[in-house]
């Protein structure tokens, strides 16, 4: 449809061409064809619709912009979105109405720029110059010996740039004030009388000629110090730049292993399994470091034992337990959990290390035994290069192998003493002399059995190889010693040929026996039958009977409480029983490494945390913490007189051990009904 302006024009004209039509009429006798003209003045006619709009002049002549805008008015608008944490509607932000369909980086300068103005002064801006000059010019520069050309500059784009702002991690401030102690006071007072300077003055200048006589004397002697001496001062000062510099790089390589494993330590002091909640008697471990040395992965963790003093540092011994492949040397390395990929200290044995014990009262005193019989101790302040005591001589060592040692108290004379135990059945008491050590046998180990008579007729008594051994936590002269025959000796170290008890324990060879941190008649043993029992000080029988499904490596009781202990088989699995949640089976099994691949071989609590650590054949120990419901603390019952942790430990061992002894008479612990099926 035409607008009003174009009708009204196209309305005039057609006036104007019939008026002209009209005014423009033949001459007479001149013959006119009125139908062709009508026909052409209707074709350019327009029709005006009855209800057009009329508009006047001014009206006519408006400009009606038209403006096109990126806003899309088919979006929908107020769209809300349920919250089903607040209950409520919450409004969604609208789409953009943008849509880029195409988009680059331009190369183009600005033309009032520096950059552009000298671009248009190399390339030239003469457009007026005629062609001549300009086919000139190319002549002269085709008949010129070509130069070479400056670099040009490479211009900058002002287009093509972004700005950013950086803001660093402001540290808070933190106010630290020390307080330290002032120095001793004291009030003096003295008459100074002018003698009494002149005296004062007098001695202290014969004391400098005094000094002076001495420094001349001492300087021959100076001169005459050989270089071999020289030598050796400058030899301990390299030594002491060492140690300083060494001690440097292991706080470095600290910070830089915590930075690594930061969600580990996060784990390890915090993080606790919340599906525990959930459970009643069943828990979980959860794995940490792994530890391990690259000279030692062949060999077999053989002991584990935490220092005394820094609960986060631990020994581990590296041997073997196959008398078939025998390694040539041994080793003894202390990790700590601050460094997880190095050991801080490591030993090297020339026969391979059976077992290791940390003084309890000097953290800096490791003895360790060896698999051909010898034990040697290091002192960790001096270095771990050489020995400070070592065994020697045929007489001075066991025959066989030491498969346990522990540190005794000191003696009357305050001499510092271990015991170990072989497999040559005898128990040695090894005393740390000013320059040696002095050796004292202990016990045999003489099986209780009728003797066997000999190849010329006499009759001989045959002896128990010991396998392992612990001291009573009271008394320090009773201790247990575990044989490969399976018997268990209750001896003491005032008694040299007698037994106080023996118990029949087990079919196989007894690996490992511990004593219940609370109550000292309680311990218990473990064996290569599959076995882990616990006994009770002078009572033949077992209390209570386990069977794990596979040769169990170690044992050990908790120091957090008087009912739970943990054991290692040669499976991979690590067991943890609770007797007061469960007395049939324990609480948690879980397996920590391949069963086909590895075998666990040794297990230590630690004393502080709640966290263990196992040792496999392969050289690896492994760091696992205890979920809550494998470490529940006793409460006190309600309206009560408050009593301390370690009594409410105590009781609860003694009500559980009441239910035991309450048995009928003649009637001793039937073992079917106490043994758990293996998992």
């Amino acid at each position: 449809m035409a607008s009003p302006a174009s009708f009204h024009s196209l309305e005039s004209d057609g006036s104007e061409i019939r008026a002209s039509s009209s005014m423009q009429k033949p001459g007479k006798g001149e013959p006119v064809d009125n139908d062709e003209f009508e026909s052409w003045v209707k074709s350019k006619q327009l029709l005006k619709p009855d209800d057009q709009l009329d508009l006047t002049e001014a009206e006519l002549g408006e400009e009606i912009p038209k403006l096109l805008s990126t806003e899309n008015r088919h979006l929908p608008r107020n769209l809300v979105i349920y919250n089903f944490h607040e209950g409520t509607y919450e409004p969604v932000p609208p789409p953009e109405n943008t849509v880029t369909l195409l988009e680059f980086e331009g190369t183009a300068l600005h033309k009032d720029t520096p950059e552009a103005k000298e671009q248009i002064a190399r390339k030239g801006t003469d457009e007026e110059a005629d062609a001549d000059a300009e086919a000139q010019e190319q002549e002269e520069e085709v008949q010129a010996a070509p130069e070479e050309e400056a670099p040009k500059k490479k211009l900058t784009n002002q287009f093509n740039f972004c700005e950013r702002a950086a803001l660093t991690i402001a540290n808070p401030s933190r106010s630290v004030d020390t307080q330290t102690i002032p120095p001793p006071r004291s009030n003096y007072g003295s008459s100074v009388l002018q003698w009494v300077i002149y005296d004062s003055y007098s001695e202290d200048y014969a004391q400098q000629q005094r000094e002076k006589e001495r420094e001349k004397e001492k300087k021959p002697m100076l001169h005459k110090r050989d270089e071999k001496s020289r030598k050796d001062d400058k030899a301990k000062q390299t030594e002491e730049f060492n140690k300083r510099y060494l001690q440097a790089c292991q706080i470095i390589e600290r910070m830089v292993n915590q930075n690594i494993y930061d969600e580990i330590a996060q784990d390890y002091r915090y993080w606790e399994d919340p599906s525990d909640e959930f459970r009643e008697e069943e828990g979980t471990l959860l794995p940490l470091w792994k530890f391990s040395y690259e000279k030692t992965k062949k060999m077999c963790v053989t002991d584990l034992c935490f220092n005394t003093l820094y609960y986060d540092l631990f020994a581990v011994c590296f041997g073997t337990l196959d008398f078939m492949k025998q390694g040539n040397e041994g080793a003894v390395c202390l990790f700590t959990i601050k460094n997880p990929s190095f050991p801080d200290y490591r030993i090297t044995t020339e026969s391979g290390a059976m077992c290791c014990d940390i003084h309890p009262k000097y953290p800096y005193l490791i003895a360790v035994g060896l698999y051909d019989g010898n034990v040697i101790v290091y002192n960790l302040q001096v270095g771990t290069k050489e020995p400070v005591y070592m065994s020697h001589g045929v007489n001075g060592k066991h025959s066989e192998s030491v498969w346990e040692l522990k540190w005794g108290p000191d003696m009357q004379d305050g001499e510092i003493n271990f015991f170990t135990v072989s497999g040559d059945g005898r128990v040695f008491n090894w005393v740390l002399m000013q320059n040696k050590l002095a050796i004292t046998t202990i016990i045999s180990l003489f099986l209780d059995i009728d003797q066997v008579g000999g190849p010329d007729g006499s009759s001989l008594k045959l002896k128990g190889c010991g396998m392992c051994m612990v001291f009573h936590p009271n008394n320090p002269e009773i201790f247990l010693v575990g044989t490969e025959e399976g018997y268990i000796f209750k001896c003491s170290t005032a008694y040299s040929s007698k037994y106080l008890m023996t118990y029949y324990a087990h079919y196989l060879s007894v690996h490992r026996m511990d004593y219940n941190k609370f109550n000292s008649n309680i311990f218990a043993s473990c064996s290569g039958d599959w076995r882990v029992k616990i006994w009770e000080d002078m009572r033949p029988e077992p209390l209570f009977i386990f069977d794990l499904g596979a040769s169990v490596g170690d044992v050990k009781w908790a120091p957090y409480s008087s009912t739970v202990f943990a054991a290692v088989t040669t499976e991979g699995k690590v067991f943890v029983f609770d007797l007061s949640v469960n007395k049939y089976k324990a609480i948690c099994v879980q397996a920590v490494v391949s069963k086909r691949k590895n075998k666990l071989s040794r297990i230590a609590f630690n004393h502080k945390l709640p966290f263990i650590i196992v040792g496999d054949d392969k050289g690896t120990t492994i760091t696992l913490k205890l979920s809550p419901n494998l470490r529940i603390k006793t409460k006190a019952p309600k309206k009560t007189v408050p009593v301390d942790p370690h009594s409410l430990e105590v009781q609860k061992l003694d009500r559980l051990l009441s239910l035991v002894r309450e048995l009928p008479e003649g009637e001793l612990v039937k073992e079917t009904v106490s043994t758990v099926a293996s998992n």
